[in-house]
């Protein structure tokens, strides 16, 4: 398991090669966003198609260098033609209300699970199968 510099953050492992698993332990500072934005991108470049799952298990906010990080952001900009599903796991409302809705507008698949549901939605990236 891989951990972000600021330590909020940890990779969790994942059964395959293209699903990007990680785990939100705090508040995410700028070197945890560029450190999972890297993370990303190695598996964007290596895979093409990937799945990622995010779980909030105590999801404290961004700092607002970590929002507005240009690195992270070209990254997020990208990820819309690498990224098949994007699963999240115990997102506060407002946050779930925004997974949802770009889903909508996003040839990305979204689907959030409440934070005991993290089994669930672990299940539903096997069943997906491979992303490529």
């Amino acid at each position: 398991m891989n951990a972000a510099p600021d330590g909020s953050v940890v990779q969790r492992d994942a059964p395959r090669p293209d699903l990007v698993a990680f785990e939100i332990k705090d508040k995410i500072t700028k070197p945890d966003i560029e450190w999972m934005s890297a993370v990303t991108d190695r598996a964007m470049q290596a895979h093409g198609k990937i799945d990622m799952l995010l779980i909030m298990s105590n999801y404290e906010g961004s700092d607002l260098g970590a929002t507005f990080d240009g690195y992270a952001t070209s990254v997020k900009v990208r990820s819309v033609a690498h990224l098949r599903h994007y699963v999240v796991v115990g997102a506060p409302a407002f946050a779930e209300a925004m997974i949802k809705l770009s889903g909508l507008v996003m040839p990305v698949e979204t689907k959030t699970f409440d934070l005991p549901e993290e089994a669930k939605a672990w299940a539903y990236l096997a069943e997906a199968g491979p992303a490529a």
